[in-house]
């Protein structure tokens, strides 16, 4: 995602804690090279957990980066509505619209 494509909150944030900000980027960095899940098995479980906390930014983003890492549209649908019996459909549905923000 480009620079001006960033959430206002996010660039802000960059300008008056910078490194904050850097170390925030790092540790996701650390986290993602730790294991061996690849970049689109991690993007699709953060999207999961944002859709739990009903983070409607996080889930644009992450679905948007499981897209560029390879996932499918339709795997990120799967991915959200396997997680009906945990988080309840409510949930659910709402993230699928949200990412149905990521069409028009």
């Amino acid at each position: 995602m480009s620079k001006d494509k960033l959430p206002k909150n996010f660039q802000k944030m960059q300008k008056n804690h910078p490194d904050f900000m850097t170390a925030v980027g790092n540790l996701g960095k650390v986290v993602r090279d730790a294991g061996p899940l690849d970049e689109k098995t991690v993007n699709l479980l953060q999207m999961a957990a944002a859709t739990a906390l009903r983070m409607e930014g996080a889930v644009h983003s992450h679905a948007r980066r499981a897209m560029s890492s390879g996932a499918t549209e339709e795997e990120v649908r799967h991915a959200l509505i396997v997680l009906t019996s945990t988080i309840g459909f409510p949930a659910v549905a709402a993230a699928t619209s949200w990412v149905n923000d990521l069409e028009d």
